[in-house]
Formats: C-alpha cells, sequence, structure tokens
C-alpha cells in the first residue's frame, strides 16, 4: 500500500485548481510536482494534511483518511508531517528558537523539561548547517533569506516526521543559494528517512533531486514518472514548460554572472 494516496481530488475557488487529481507517493520517495504557477501544486501540497477543504476527493495517510475520518484522524497525520512553507513562513516576533520550537508537537512541549526542548532545537539547526549559538536569540529580520529558509527547515524536522513537505523551498533565492538547499534537501531526506514530497519551480533540481515527478496543468495531472521520461516526453505541455523552464534558469545564472 502506498504511504500516500490522493483519491480524486477537487478544489475550485473563483475557478477550478484542481480537477479530479490521482496521485500515489511510496514510502521512502523523493517526489517532486511541477507545473506552472496557479496549476494547485501547493493546494495539493495542503491537502496532504488538511489545510483546506476539498470539494470532492479524499486523502490517505498510511491508511488513514484525512477528510472524514474518526475523530483526532488529522492531528494524527500531522504529527507525522513536517511542512516547510514557501518563504519560510517564520513569525517575526519570535526568535529562531521560539519559532523552531512551534514544530515540536504540543504535547511533547507540555511534557519535555525546557533542556530537553533546547537539545532538540540545537540538534535540528546543526541539521540545516547553522550555528546555533550563533542564531537562537536572533530575530527571523536579523537573518538573510537563505538562514531564515534553514531556520523553516528546522522547524519542519525538529518533531523527526516520517514525512516531508517542501512547499516551493528555494523560491527567492539565488542559483548558489538554491543549490545549496536542494543539497540540504537531498542530505536530510537520505540521513533522516523520511518520504519527501517537493513542490517545485527548479526543473533541472527537481530531476536531479527525485526518483519520480509529477506536472499539473490546469488543475490536472498530465504526467507522472520518472525524471528520464519527463525528459523524453512528447506530450507538448510537458515539453513547453520543461524548455521554458530551463530557458529561465539559464537566464537567472547569466545575471548572477
Amino acid at each position: 500500500m502506498s504511504l500516500i494516496r490522493y483519491v480524486d481530488i477537487h478544489k475550485a475557488f473563483d475557478q477550478p485548481v484542481l480537477t479530479g487529481v490521482d496521485l500515489a507517493v511510496e514510502e521512502g520517495e523523493m517526489f517532486g510536482i511541477f507545473g506552472p504557477s496557479g496549476t494547485g501544486k501547493s493546494v495539493l501540497l495542503k491537502s496532504t494534511i488538511g489545510l483546506l477543504e476539498l470539494d470532492r476527493g479524499n486523502v490517505i495517510v498510511e491508511g488513514d483518511p484525512v477528510y472524514g475520518g474518526p475523530r483526532g484522524t488529522v492531528q494524527r497525520v500531522r504529527r507525522k508531517v513536517g511542512y516547510v512553507f514557501q518563504n519560510a513562513a517564520l513569525f517575526d516576533s519570535l526568535n529562531v528558537w521560539e519559532n523552531v520550537e512551534m514544530g515540536i508537537p504540543e504535547e511533547e512541549v507540555q511534557k519535555l523539561p525546557r533542556r530537553e526542548r533546547t537539545r532538540k532545537i540545537w540538534d535540528s539547526l546543526e541539521l540545516v548547517n547553522l550555528r546555533p549559538q550563533e542564531v537562537l536569540t536572533k530575530l527571523p529580520s536579523e537573518l538573510s533569506g537563505g538562514m531564515r529558509k534553514r531556520v523553516g527547515i528546522a522547524r519542519a524536522i525538529v518533531g523527526r516526521p516520517r514525512i516531508l513537505l517542501w512547499d516551493e523551498p528555494t523560491t527567492g533565492l539565488d542559483p548558489v543559494n538554491t543549490a545549496a538547499v536542494e543539497r540540504l534537501i537531498e542530505r536530510l531526506s537520505g540521513e533522516l528517512r523520511v518520504t519527501s514530497i517537493i513542490v517545485t519551480h527548479d526543473i533541472e533540481g527537481g530531476l536531479q533531486m527525485c526518483g519520480r515527478v509529477a506536472m499539473l496543468h490546469s488543475g490536472v495531472l498530465r504526467f507522472c514518472g520518472t525524471p528520464e521520461a519527463f525528459l523524453a516526453s512528447e506530450d507538448p505541455l510537458v515539453r513547453a514548460f520543461s524548455d521554458r523552464s530551463a530557458a529561465q534558469a539559464a537566464l537567472d545564472e547569466a545575471e548572477v554572472i
């Protein structure tokens, strides 16, 4: 049985965003999701832990239905999942220690003494290549964009989840920092032995990291398969998206140089 199954996912706001998406992610996979802006990638990711209501369909995580399941199911699912939000989504008024602590399940926060919580936070910051002694008391405004991204990742992993959801983890970063964060994603996924789903605009990086990828277009699953199959696809929409993304990546690289 697949670790995560998206079953007939439908969601509309002012207009349809997802229309009948079926997708399965296996345990231990690094799975990438591509697609143009506004095509439902982040909406699909948020549905994994019930962050929004669906119009139709369900998400099954280790046999637990996220929508319409028994009481307490969503909370049980969320305890298994770490979520890396787009643009880090740190709390401006909280320092790094307090932001990362937000990723520890509430029942653990209530039981663990402060020393144990600090150890968990310290270890998580070290895992993302930050020096805890230098950043613990800093506010997000005192950090660079790359450092804020890493604090957001530390918050996602501090509870030692089985699943990591990455929502555009490299948005806003230059190519050098993008490559560094992608190497970090690969390393953490291996060291922590988690299942990762990565929504990304960086096709080149996503193809290098992931064992399988999917592409959404106009709310429909247009492709699902290996990186090799993606690059060899004859689907004109897949090819157009891939070519456009490659051209933009080359332009970004040239601007840095």
